[in-house]
């Protein structure tokens, strides 16, 4: 059975959730941080690891 969780990435900017991502919990225990591009912003910018 895999640990694999859904996670939601949100931008750092406008705080909007772009992404639905997943990771395991069990290798993985820091929140996932990436470069990615927002549609509402229009630019690439960080984005973070969200609260379900």
């Amino acid at each position: 059975m895999s640990q694999d969780r859904l996670f939601k990435l949100g931008c750092t900017k406008c705080k909007r959730i772009n992404y639905w991502s997943s990771k395991n919990k069990k290798l993985v225990t820091k929140k996932i941080e990436l470069k990615k591009y927002c549609k509402w912003c229009k630019v690439n910018t960080k984005h973070k690891e969200m609260k379900k």
